[in-house]
């Protein structure tokens, strides 16, 4: 579908852009991305879609909107109090770019539901506080076939990645999984929650806005992807760095006891 006259006005600073341009705005239009968390990852990251004109956005989220909630989840208002996450995200998408299709998931993801809502959609983002969360995610998107962009937070630090463990890279060997980067969740409490730890509030809207960056990379797709990369952010020193990581032939997923690989 083409664009219309408002959109072509509306996104004309893409349009212009040369790894962008009108073929790269058709493809974010013609686009689906499931989003996990309307948090503080997925505040900006969902103001940044809809902004960017992904045609279809859903939302998964299962919590409602509480008022310490708005010192980072700025997708939120203080009039959202008590609402849903995900009903007041799509009002926030829907004031901001009415071309946007809003699909609200107000459930947690499970091992049960994870994989039929995951093959709806062509790129999944994954901004939750929890590993559990997490490997579902992760292990959705491995069967099904679907990018992953996982991003985190910590108290003033941050890291992010794109999971496409379902392809192979260059060389022929298998692109790593989420568990070949994190091959087990840490004993339960060994990492205190934001509640307990807190977080700064301007960071999660650096890491939001850079999985956006993401999302909209892997849709358009221009530059180097951070698949085998994982983005480092330190907020008390303004640092970023890059550590690469590969296939871990252990993991459950892809390795060779899984594939058969010799």
């Amino acid at each position: 579908m083409p664009l219309t006259s408002d959109e072509i006005d509306r996104y004309a600073r893409h349009l212009v852009l040369r790894d962008v341009g009108g073929p790269g705005q058709l493809k974010l239009k013609a686009a689906r991305v499931l989003v996990v968390g309307a948090g503080g990852l997925g505040a900006p990251l969902i103001q940044y879609l809809a902004a960017a004109g992904v045609g279809t956005i859903g939302l998964v989220d299962d919590d409602t909107v509480s008022l310490s909630n708005l010192q980072r989840q700025v997708i939120h208002g203080t009039p959202d109090i008590g609402s849903p996450k995900v009903d007041s995200a799509a009002r926030a998408v829907l004031r901001l770019n009415p071309h946007v299709t809003v699909e609200a998931h107000r459930l947690r993801l499970t091992p049960g539901n994870a994989r039929e809502l995951v093959r709806r959609y062509d790129i999944v983002a994954e901004g939750t506080d929890n590993f559990e969360t997490r490997y579902t995610v992760s292990d959705a998107c491995f069967n099904e076939k679907k990018p992953l962009v996982t991003a985190a937070l910590g108290q003033f630090d941050g890291s992010l990645t794109i999971i496409k463990a379902h392809e192979s890279g260059p060389d022929g060997a298998p692109n790593p999984t989420y568990r070949c980067l994190f091959p087990s969740p840490p004993p339960p409490g060994a990492i205190p929650t934001c509640a307990e730890a807190g977080v700064l509030g301007a960071l999660a809207g650096v890491m939001g806005s850079l999985m956006a960056m993401e999302v909209v990379r892997e849709i358009v797709g221009f530059g180097e992807s951070l698949v085998g990369r994982l983005l480092m952010v330190d907020a008390r020193s303004m640092r970023f760095d890059t550590i690469r990581y590969g296939w871990d032939e252990t993991n459950p997923l892809n390795g060779r006891k899984t594939t058969g690989a010799a």
